[in-house]
């Protein structure tokens, strides 16, 4: 009997507790993350960050509150480009280079896609976030 019980044991889903990140203090939405914003706690939960290097100098996406798990979308790389900043649109293709003054529509970091408004004509384009802080018009 106490073999049943044991290869039961065994064979069952059972949860295993980890060490995750969360906050030490109220973190509030835009906010770059410190290493003294960050205390560990053992829990039972995936999709969560562990390793401190993951998340010092990241941005918090939304605001995040003592004891409660930091989840993967909660966090990423500081915004270079604010709501209405002014900016260089850049469109390139081959040999024709085109640059004009335009007002971000949107904030973002490099890599993302946001809306520009250009300044010249008026109108509203998509582009990347160059490293620069430059918009590349597609």
């Amino acid at each position: 009997m106490r073999t049943l019980a044991l290869a039961l044991a065994l064979c069952l889903p059972q949860a295993a507790t980890a060490e995750i990140l969360v906050p030490s203090r109220t973190i509030r939405a835009k906010a770059i993350i410190g290493p003294e914003d960050l205390v560990l706690k053992s829990v039972d939960m995936a999709g969560v960050y562990a390793d401190p290097s993951e998340v010092v100098g990241q941005e918090a996406r939304v605001a995040l509150y003592p004891g409660r798990p930091i989840r993967y979308d909660d966090i990423g790389p500081p915004a270079i480009v604010d709501r209405n900043d002014l900016v260089t649109l850049y469109f390139d293709r081959g040999s024709l280079v085109i640059s004009t003054e335009g007002r971000a529509l949107g904030r973002g970091a490099a890599g993302d896609v946001i809306r520009v408004m250009n300044l010249s004509s008026r109108t509203t384009v998509s582009g990347q976030i160059r490293p620069d802080g430059s918009i590349e018009v597609k």
